[in-house]
Order: C-alpha cells, then structure tokens, then sequence
C-alpha cells in the first residue's frame, strides 16, 4: 500500500550513501572511513541510520569481511546513480563559468571507446573549457605526466604495477578472444595478434603462453584496437583483450578451448598534484562516466 500523502517518504541523505558506496568498494568500514574523512564509529553510525530508514540490513558483518546483502546490492546502483546525478548536477551549475585548456592524455583502446562520451557530456556542462586529447602508449603517457605536458591521463597497467599516485577506476579481467565460429585458436603454432612491446595486455599474454608451454607465433601487431579487431574478426589470430571489449562477433577463449589463464589489468586514473579547476572537472567527468560503466555496463 502507498504511503498516505501527509507521511512522504524519507529523503535518503547524500552523505550516507557516498559511505555506504566507500564501504561496499572496499569491503572495509576502517578503509572507507579514511576515504570519506569520517572516523569508524561515525561510519558506523551513518549506517545504522541508513539501516534504519531504509528498515533492511544492508551489509552482512563478521569478525573477517563486510559484504552486501541482496537489499545492500540493489541499494548500491541506486546510490551510484544519485551521487553521479548530483554531481553532474552541482557542477552544471556551480562551473558553468570556467574557462581553460585541458591536456588529456589516453591509451588508444579507452580513447576510443570511452573518450567519445566523456568529452560529448563534458561540453554539454562546460563549453568554455577546450580538452586537448593525446592518444598513446600507457608508458608514454605516463612519462608525459612527468614531463608536465599532460594535467590529466589515463593508464592501462596489470596488476603487478604499483602506480601510487593512481586512482584506479576499474579492474577487469583480460580474456583471450577470438571470432565467433573462428578456429585460429586449434592452429599450431597458436597465431597471436598483440600490441607494441610495453602493452600490459601483451606481457600479460605472453607471460601466461609461456607458463603453459603453449607454442605460438606473433602473427599481427597493431597499436590500435580497430587493428587488434580487424584480425581477430578475419580469424587471422587470437588476441588478449579486457572482457569488456568482447563484441556480438567476438567470443571468450577459455580453458576448454586450450587457452591459459592471463589475469586481470586496471584502468587507472593519473591527475597532476596542481590541477586546476578545469582540470578537475575533467576528472569528475571521467569518474562519473566509470561509475556508470560499472553499474551497468555499457558507457
């Protein structure tokens, strides 16, 4: 039964969710209390009024982890998608004057399939700021970041790099793919089609091939996506690539297909200590962008 008019419903506080959505990230009420600047007991606190308002548990807690309830999980796409909203929101009208130049820089996968829609939105809210976007390698990227020719950039990197000054904005796992209805990968030896030497999804490939004894030969290279896709959709070659990137003609090669195991990667984040006011309106674009594509998916 609806609530009578004169009882409106509680109006869930801000706040309280960004915590609530720290927590569910990091699995850790200690962990998210530093990233909202909140002590514990305050984080806890937050919670059990969320808890109580909402009249559901939305985290199971023991001595050892923190997990989400199934109301915890449906709470958290709702609470994503009201924090993006208020942000785009706040910014629509609290930046709408600021003017400038921002240097972008984006390994070419990403400055493909995600830039498009980053910059399409980041003019609808701020037409008076021009992005200046580089396309690269992530290692040259990185190096221009030092160089100071960059305020801002994005770094594909594997596990086993640790960039402290990153903020990583997913993780996923890297999958060998191949075409639908292809057999490239029952060839001997195995044809791979790879990036350029420092491609963090090539080392990882390359790594797993040969912890398996796999034989195979580099049959294509590109240092574009469109390339990597060109042969794998000709059944030219397999190819290592973020299971994200999988396509209606693309399909996951997996164990039973004789193909090892190579890991998983992180899309990282890089902004200059100094950024300006456009330079971090940028940044929050591409953090709001994020937190859609992990909720739903698609960009």
């Amino acid at each position: 039964m609806s609530a009578p008019l004169n009882h409106p419903l509680p109006v869930l506080d801000l706040d309280v969710l960004r915590t609530f959505v720290a927590i569910a990230e990091t699995g850790s009420f200690t962990t998210a209390a530093n990233a909202v600047f909140r002590t514990p007991s305050a984080v806890s606190m937050q919670i059990k009024k969320l808890e109580d308002v909402l009249g559901r548990s939305v985290f199971s807690r023991d001595a050892r982890s923190v997990t989400l309830t199934t109301d915890g999980e449906v709470l958290l796409g709702y609470a994503r998608r009201m924090l993006s909203i208020n942000r785009e929101a706040v910014s629509k009208f609290i930046v709408p004057d600021i003017t400038g130049v921002v240097r972008l820089g984006s390994p070419d996968d990403y400055g493909e399939r995600v830039l498009p829609h980053v910059l399409k939105r980041f003019a609808q809210s701020h037409p008076s700021i021009a992005v200046d976007v580089t396309i690269d390698q992530s290692k040259n990227l990185w190096r221009r970041m030092d160089d100071r020719t960059l305020d801002i950039t994005l770094l594909t990197n594997s596990y086993k790099v640790n960039m402290v000054e990153a903020e990583i904005l997913m993780t996923e796992p890297i999958v060998w793919v191949g075409a639908k209805g292809g057999c490239a990968h029952l060839r001997e030896p195995l044809p791979v089609s790879l990036w350029e030497e420092g491609c963090a999804w090539r080392a990882g490939a390359l790594e797993a091939l040969g912890r398996e004894g796999r034989n195979y030969r580099i049959a294509y290279m590109s240092a574009h996506t469109a390339g990597q896709r060109a042969a794998i959709l000709a059944d030219l070659a397999v190819a290592p690539l973020p299971r994200s990137f999988l396509g209606p003609d693309l399909i996951e090669l997996g164990a039973k297909d004789g193909m090892p195991d190579i890991g998983t990667y992180s899309l990282a984040m890089v902004v200059a200590p100094d950024a300006d006011a456009p330079v971090r309106a940028v940044a929050d674009h591409i953090r709001a962008t994020f937190e859609l594509f992990r909720e739903t998916g698609k960009l």
